[in-house]
C-alpha cells in the first residue's frame, strides 16, 4: 500500500481548537491504556484541558505545525523556546514540546514528515541542538527517536493526574 501523501503547515491562532481538538484526541489515544482511569480523568479535566490547549496557540514561544493527510488533520508538533535542561544552558537549542500522530495513522510517515518539519524549523532559527521529553515507558516513540539520532541524556518528573511518572530527556545535535 503506498504511503499517503501528508502536508505540514505552519498553524495559526485559527487553528487553535483544531489543535486543542487533537492534542486531547491523541494524547488519551495513546496513554488511556497505561494510565488508571482516574488519573487520566484528572489530567485532561484539569492540566490539559481544552481552554488551555487554545491558548497555548497564540502564546510567542511556542510554534506548531499542523500535518493533513488530504483536509484531514493526523498530526501536529509543539516546539518551545524557553526553560531548557541544565546540561544544555550553554547551547542553541529548541524543544519539541509534543509530537502525536492519530493512532490509525502511526506508521504511515506523519512523525516523519513532523520530525523533518523540526529539522528544519530549527536551522532556520539557528539552533544547533533539538531536545524532548519522552515518558520512559513510551518504547514506540524512544525508538523513532533513536531512529532519528536522539540519545538520552537525563531524566525528569511528569505528572499525570497523581502518578509521576518519569521521563527521558533525548537531545540531537543538528548541523
Amino acid at each position: 500500500m503506498p504511503m499517503p501523501d501528508i502536508s505540514i503547515r505552519l498553524a495559526t491562532s485559527k487553528d487553535a481548537e483544531m489543535i486543542a481538538d487533537l492534542s486531547r484526541q491523541t494524547f488519551y489515544e495513546t496513554f488511556a491504556s497505561q494510565t488508571s482511569k482516574s488519573n487520566m480523568e484528572k489530567f485532561m479535566n484539569e492540566q490539559f484541558t481544552r481552554e488551555k490547549l487554545i491558548q497555548e496557540v497564540n502564546e510567542p514561544w511556542l510554534t506548531f505545525f499542523l500535518a493533513f493527510i488530504e483536509h484531514e488533520p493526523v498530526g501536529y508538533v509543539k516546539l518551545r523556546q524557553g526553560a531548557i535542561p541544565l546540561e544544555l544552558v550553554d547551547q542553541s537549542c529548541i524543544e519539541i514540546a509534543r509530537i502525536y500522530s492519530l493512532q490509525d495513522k502511526i506508521g504511515k510517515g506523519v512523525g516523519s514528515k513532523l520530525m523533518q518539519t523540526c529539522h528544519d524549523a530549527a536551522k532556520k532559527k539557528q539552533k544547533n541542538v533539538l531536545w524532548l521529553a519522552v515518558w520512559e515507558e513510551n518504547h514506540r516513540a524512544i525508538e523513532f527517536y533513536e531512529r532519528w539520532g536522539f540519545t538520552k541524556f537525563g531524566a525528569q518528573d511528569f505528572i499525570l493526574g497523581d502518578d509521576v511518572q518519569r521521563d527521558w530527556i533525548m537531545k540531537k545535535v543538528i548541523v
